[in-house]
């Protein structure tokens, strides 16, 4: 079987189970999920949920977040951790999309990745959510799922997204990304997934798992 026509199957069968897949993390306006994404990184997406919903009433609007007093800033995100490093690269990154872009989050990659703290996994998110183009965010579930489902042999997130766009509908990547995810939470964990009863067992090309499947 072609890669592509495999990866057709792999999206059907992930719109039966999750068909109304979707970013987890809450927002209102573009500018609120970059940030939010940005306060992502080594953090949960139920904490910063949790720290979003009284973030986003302290900092209301993009400026508020571009004008903001940095130290209070770093409080308010400190739950996230490293949230001196985030905190920085928000405040600058907002001011940027004010300064430069007229206060509109950008709708390409190219300008995107010219935010700070912005990279090419935040880049996708936003573009796939917020605008509804192609995008490939090749997070941990996505880059270990695609690789036991034999839609890519490598790891690096850049090579993984390289190898998606090829064999995955542009209609429908995005959405497998967010699929991915509760499949990884749900089934195909990093540690101890749950192979046997796998509802893509038919397309694991992994032998570690195929053969604990077949237990």
């Amino acid at each position: 079987m072609r890669k592509k026509e495999k990866a057709v199957l792999i999206c059907d069968a992930l719109d039966r189970l999750y068909p109304e897949a979707q970013c987890s993390l809450t927002y209102a306006e573009p500018y609120q999920l970059m940030i939010a994404t940005r306060l992502s990184a080594q953090c949960t997406d139920a904490r910063v949920n949790i720290v979003t919903e009284t973030l986003f009433v302290q900092y209301p609007t993009l400026d508020a977040f571009a004008d903001a007093d940095l130290a209070e800033l770093e409080q308010a995100v400190k739950p996230c951790g490293f949230y001196r490093d985030k905190a920085k690269s928000i405040k600058a990154m907002c001011q940027r999309v004010r300064e430069v872009y007229g206060g509109r989050v950008p709708d390409n990659m190219d300008d995107l990745l010219t935010l700070p703290g912005i990279g090419r996994k935040t880049a996708n998110l936003l573009l796939g959510d917020v605008y509804g183009q192609a995008a490939v965010v090749t997070d941990t579930h996505c880059i270990r799922i695609s690789g036991r489902l034999g839609l890519t042999k490598r790891h690096a997130p850049e090579q993984v997204e390289e190898d998606l766009r090829k064999v995955l509908p542009p209609e429908r990547s995005s959405r497998y990304c967010h699929q991915t995810v509760l499949f990884g939470r749900d089934t195909c964990r990093a540690r101890n997934p749950l192979c046997a009863g796998c509802p893509l067992r038919e397309f694991c090309v992994d032998p570690s798992f195929t053969k604990t499947a077949k237990k």
